[in-house]
């Protein structure tokens, strides 16, 4: 396989490696095989991408990617090293109706949704349904037609509706959900309906389907200019500030790096138990005016943070964040760049690129 030469001067090749290191003994379950991914060009696919490329050249695994995608020649302009590789090749259609391409495929990770920008334009709780759940059973149908031994598919904590203000950390157990009388938790409902198709799958036609259910992420990729809170304050610090945080800056978050993300990723699909939730996530919980000040800190002369609304309820603040005590039990994972460290690299990698 040829060299990757636009990979020697790329921004991420020590988080990179770093994925490297951590998962080299998995990817041999993947040595001459077709993946197909959905959702490949947004934060999850780039990333997803880039690890796969980078572990296939340097183990020489002989492995391909077929990336599904509406736009291909968009990521092309954005993602020119990854486009032309010769193991990365793009299917053109709809998650909920795309034409299934030839011949088998081992692997599928399945990331698709509706996009994130469509989610911050206030997209139609409807569309986001019908596309989260006609997308899982189109990309499952395929599943079965493809002969694929091992489905990831990636679903979302907002399946234990609301976390209990008492609770700290929600684990897999919780048996939470989301009102299902609010059309504004479309996406919750909606992924917790893919869950349960996946797993339908899984024992009907005898395929491995591992469940992730996603937190909060931070990392080179993720878009500064949408409804992403780490984003934000990255973007106004990166233009001198402020810092500006929308509400009371009291709701709990937690973050995992883009790195370990994949680590944990990776590994889930090929060792991961079928058809057992896994929680992916940071268990170290931030509020979101903390958070602001981390940014900030990480710039000389002290960014201003200005918190839009006054603290005037004395009620729990709202938690939005994961238990990893059984990824961390049962497939060894863990947290192991820390938030500090996770939000520097993401301002250096954007003040890099903006040279």
């Amino acid at each position: 396989m040829r060299e990757v030469t636009e990979f020697n001067s790329h921004a991420l090749i020590d988080d990179l490696n770093y994925i490297l290191i951590q998962t080299k003994d998995f990817w041999e379950d993947l040595r001459g095989k077709r993946l197909f991914i959905t959702g490949g060009t947004g934060f999850f696919g780039s990333w997803l991408l880039e690890s796969f490329a980078w572990a296939n050249e340097k183990l020489n695994l002989n492995a391909s990617v077929l990336v599904l995608t509406r736009n291909a020649d968009d990521f092309k302009k954005r993602m020119p090293h990854l486009a032309d590789n010769p193991a990365i090749k793009f299917h053109i259609g709809d998650i909920r109706h795309f034409d299934f391409p030839e011949g088998e495929f081992s692997h599928i990770i399945h990331a698709a949704a509706t996009s994130a920008v469509a989610t911050f334009n206030k997209e139609d709780p409807l569309v986001k349904f019908e596309t989260i759940v006609e997308g899982t059973r189109r990309v499952l149908d395929f599943a079965v037609h493809c002969h694929a031994k091992k489905v990831l598919l990636t679903s979302s904590g907002a399946v234990y509706g609301k976390q209990p203000s008492e609770m700290t950390q929600v684990s897999e157990d919780y048996l939470g959900a989301p009102d299902s009388t609010d059309i504004n938790s479309a996406w919750g409902v909606s992924k917790r309906s893919a869950e349960f198709i996946g797993v339908y799958y899984a024992k009907k036609y005898n395929i491995e389907i591992k469940i992730v259910r996603c937190f909060s992420f931070v990392g080179p990729y993720l878009p500064l200019d949408i409804h992403y809170a780490v984003g934000n304050f990255i973007r106004d610090a990166l233009t001198g500030g402020p810092i500006m945080i929308n509400g009371d800056g009291t709701p709990h978050r937690s973050y995992l790096y883009a790195a370990d993300l994949m680590i944990w990723l990776w590994i889930i699909l090929i060792k991961g138990e079928s058809c057992r939730i896994y929680n992916v996530g940071s268990s170290d919980d931030i509020t979101i005016a903390d958070l602001a000040e981390a940014v900030a800190d990480n710039f000389p002369g002290k960014i201003e943070v200005k918190i839009a609304r006054p603290l005037v309820s004395k009620s729990p603040p709202e938690r939005y964040v994961p238990s990893t005590v059984r990824a961390e039990k049962e497939l060894g994972l863990k947290q192991i760049i820390s938030l500090k460290d996770a939000i520097k690299r993401t301002i250096i990698y954007h003040q890099k690129i903006n040279k």
